[in-house]
């Protein structure tokens, strides 16, 4: 039997990218899986991918976890459709580069609407349900840059921060409902974003070659990690075996942690 048969979880920007590969291994693992993304054409090609390679369940919800009734929806939907809930990963994209400067109040309420109440939200919704389970596993998926801070990345290391001191605080408070909560911070990976934030627009493909070697230089191992590589981190985090982890902020990262607060 797999690891994770019979458990059932919601993954977090899962059309594409670290969330599509976590959803994909996840189930791969046993789970049955509800996966969550605002594009809602992407995510029923994902989902049926998903359960043709697996044979699991997958189940598409089109929401835009920056509102509040899309979490609840999303937690009541995965509630109705699949009876039980047991892993939670919050994962999404990320808010605008630029100078901390030049984003004014709206911008900001946005960035924090997506990357700290999405998880407050989404979590709120989910730990009933998981103590109801007999307990749960809730991951985070955030950044290496909020640990590491970089120019123009400010919207999304100073709301992300808020997420991990969440996170440690939570763990304590259902530590005794067998619930864990653990937070990931994924370095350079190999994902449509990458290219977007650090090559220029318009890029070509030899232009955005010439960066990723750039950036491989950058990481001891000496190469960009892959989605399924998080993915591998969250599988071993949501199963028997990470139970006795929570609490904690993982750095994936190829060994870059120099700089590290």
């Amino acid at each position: 039997m797999s690891e994770l048969q019979g458990k059932v979880a919601i993954v977090g920007g899962s059309s594409d990218g670290i969330g599509y590969a976590i959803a994909r291994r996840l189930a791969g693992d046993g789970a049955d899986v509800a996966l969550v993304a605002r594009r809602g054409e992407e995510l029923e090609a994902a989902a049926k991918k998903i359960c043709d390679e697996t044979g699991r369940k997958a189940f598409t919800v089109a929401a835009d976890i920056r509102k509040a009734e899309d979490c609840e929806r999303i937690i009541a939907a995965a509630l109705v459709h699949f009876g039980r809930l047991d892993i939670l990963i919050n994962n999404d994209g990320a808010p605008p580069l630029g100078d901390l400067m030049s984003f004014d109040d709206v911008m900001w309420d946005k960035a924090w609407q997506q990357n700290f109440m999405s998880v407050v939200r989404l979590t709120r919704g989910a730990v009933p349900a998981m103590r109801a389970a007999g307990g749960g596993r809730i991951v985070n998926i955030t950044a290496l840059s909020v640990l590491q801070p970089m120019p123009k990345f400010g919207l999304s290391v100073a709301t992300w921060a808020g997420v991990i001191g969440y996170a440690k605080t939570l763990s304590l408070e259902v530590a005794a409902d067998n619930i864990t909560v653990n937070t990931i911070c994924p370095g350079r990976i190999a994902t449509g974003r990458l290219a977007k934030v650090f090559g220029a627009e318009g890029d070509g493909a030899a232009e955005v070659e010439a960066m990723k070697a750039k950036l491989k230089n950058e990481v001891p191992l000496g190469r960009i990690g892959q989605p399924e590589e998080i993915a591998g981190v969250v599988a071993m985090l949501v199963s028997d075996s990470g139970g006795y982890m929570t609490g904690t902020t993982l750095h994936v990262d190829g060994g870059r942690r120099a700089n590290l607060l």
